[in-house]
């Protein structure tokens, strides 16, 4: 049963906190499910618990907590943010097709409706924890690190806040409490973006000044390094940078962002397999992620995501917008007349991480190939479950895991891990803002690489082998080159969504139909593919780039809090 979590931006400044409750006991007993703030502040133990959960305690999605303990950031529930982009369609809605449609409004955000409530819950929690931390007894070395550790998450909980909706109300480092005026209008009063960005970069500077460059033996592996402290720095400077942010930052410094990363000379191209990758844990490209284990899984990806005829259940189901935009193996579009490209056989001979990310209709899978064709498909409506049948005419792949069981996993599944940060992106980010500042060859003073030498390290990557990049190239074409590879290197990995829209593109990508495909089985055993709307109404409008604050927050200010423009 889907559990209904309701949080104002009031709430967020006087919510007791989930570990320390509440400081007044209204009936002289102390609750038997929490601990008291004086525990926290007094025992170093349990102050360094509170804080490794703040990695953790933030429900950033409704079904989040129905089972598993809520993540860092989202990723890991059943409708991924890619069913909120042209990347796929959720197949059985999960609050997620209104936003398909268009049809968000401040009262009704579906699936994208927690956001600014809970990121003001986590930014308050660390709030309060650094507030403690001169209180703890423990070594200097031991306190400069928590900070840091607090400064990030705050910083990344200010990001989704940015990203989301635009200019924050920056809060500082005061704790907010009952007794305090919640009236007052600083506490609504909502900074620019640029003035929002300014202020998590320094933050986010100070947090990797603070922290190690490598997790070790003495240290829970999936906390914050340095090199999660820069990466998260990368990403806001290229927002800052884009065409939505005005302004806000230039391609000059997000470059020189990304090359703070890169020179730190830790991280990498992963060797093993593109689809491994997101199967292992700790590999040479990952900067920073949530592990899980046998006591602490999350969402079964397998049969959340899995064709009906394996006995899956469809979920996050590719469009054909994405499939079409796959690359062939020689590097040119479909669309490209020499391609190669053979409409009867549209899945042959494409970009290796298309076979990776999307199972289609005779893609080999668990000991047999999918069959999505009609009439007798085991994977179409003609097969098992067929409440289950994907609209699309494809199903997921990344992610998915063989070794787990599809059928009956509960406990023996969803241990492989989730990223929030590799070093492809940052490679991508340095690309796009090296292209913009400087074009596509240019080695930036102090940088290592040119824009197309990034580009190249990605799509060379083993297992993958696309043909490299030329010289030559202007940077309008080195331009729609980035864009490919961030559609097809991070697909279904949350950053599509934000793409289009600091691109100012979504109005074009968002208004296109939510394709599929009806194949059809002949009688000589070829294959007939006949296009098809899989989702009818999408729609975006200008007002879309930025969510709409919820309306409970706009009242919870008295009309205080300034709505986003549109709504």
């Amino acid at each position: 049963m889907r559990k209904n979590y309701k949080r104002t931006f009031y709430l967020f400044a006087v919510t007791a906190l989930a570990i320390a409750g509440c400081k007044k006991d209204f009936l002289a007993v102390q609750p038997t499910d929490r601990i008291a703030t004086s525990a926290v502040e007094a025992d170093t133990a349990v102050f360094e618990a509170y804080v490794t959960n703040r990695y953790l305690g933030t429900q950033l999605q409704n079904k989040e907590g129905d089972g598993t303990v809520p993540g860092f950031g989202r990723g890991f529930e059943y409708s991924m943010w890619s069913s909120l982009t042209d990347e796929s369609i959720y197949n059985n809605d999960d609050d997620t097709w209104l936003v398909q449609r268009g049809q968000l409004a401040p009262e009704n955000l579906g699936g994208a409706g927690v956001l600014w409530a809970r990121s003001y819950r986590g930014i308050r929690e660390c709030n309060y924890a650094l507030s403690v931390l001169p209180k703890i007894t423990m070594s200097p070395g031991h306190k400069v690190r928590l900070e840091g550790e607090l400064k990030f998450i705050r910083a990344f909980r200010y990001q989704d806040v940015i990203r989301n909706y635009g200019g924050a109300v920056l809060v500082g480092d005061k704790v907010y409490e009952l007794t305090d005026n919640l009236q007052d209008p600083a506490l609504f009063k909502r900074a620019t973006i640029k003035e929002s960005i300014a202020y998590t970069i320094a933050q986010l500077d100070e947090a990797a000044a603070k922290l190690p460059v490598n997790n070790d033996g003495t240290w829970l592996l999936g906390r914050a390094t340095k090199g999660a402290a820069l990466a998260l720095k990368s990403r806001l400077a290229l927002y800052a940078a884009s065409p939505l942010y005005d302004g806000a930052g230039t391609w000059a410094d997000a470059a020189t962002a990304a090359q703070a990363v890169i020179s730190l000379g830790k991280y990498g191209i992963y060797t093993g397999g593109y689809n491994n990758m997101f199967l292992v844990n700790e590999t040479n490209e990952v900067i920073f992620e949530r592990l899980y284990t046998k006591n602490d899984n999350h969402t079964h990806m397998e049969i959340a995501n899995g064709p009906n005829g394996y006995g899956g259940w469809a979920g996050n189901t590719p469009l054909q917008n994405l499939v079409d935009d796959y690359e062939m193996d020689n590097g040119k579009p479909i669309t490209d007349p020499t391609s190669g490209y053979d409409p009867t056989h549209p899945y042959d001979h494409r970009d290796p991480r298309f076979d990776a990310t999307v199972l289609h209709n005779g893609s080999p899978y668990r000991g047999r190939n999918v069959e999505t064709f009609l009439p007798g498909g085991k994977d179409s409506k003609d097969g098992n479950s067929n409440w289950n049948t994907t609209k699309t005419g494809y199903y997921l792949r990344k992610y998915m895991d063989d070794a787990y069981p599809l059928e009956n996993p509960w406990g023996n599944a969803g241990f492989h891990p989730w990223i929030y940060f590799r070093y492809a992106e940052i490679l991508l980010n340095f690309a796009e803002a090296a292209n913009e500042a400087y074009g596509p060859d240019v080695i930036p003073a102090g940088a290592t690489l040119s824009a197309r030498t990034a580009i190249n390290l990605i799509r060379s990557r083993p297992s993958v082998n696309m043909p490299t990049l030329a010289a030559g190239m202007s940077q309008a074409q080195m331009r729609d080159a980035v864009r490919y590879e961030r559609r097809v290197e991070l697909a279904f990995e949350e950053h599509r969504f934000y793409d289009v829209r600091r691109w100012k593109i979504a109005e074009v990508t968002d208004n296109k139909p939510a394709g599929g495909v009806i194949i059809t089985k002949t009688a000589g055993g070829s294959f007939v593919y006949t296009p098809k709307v899989a989702l009818d109404g999408r729609s975006f409008a200008t007002k879309h780039y930025w969510l709409p604050i919820p309306r409970t927050e706009i009242q919870a200010s008295g009309g205080q809090l300034q709505q986003n423009a549109g709504y």
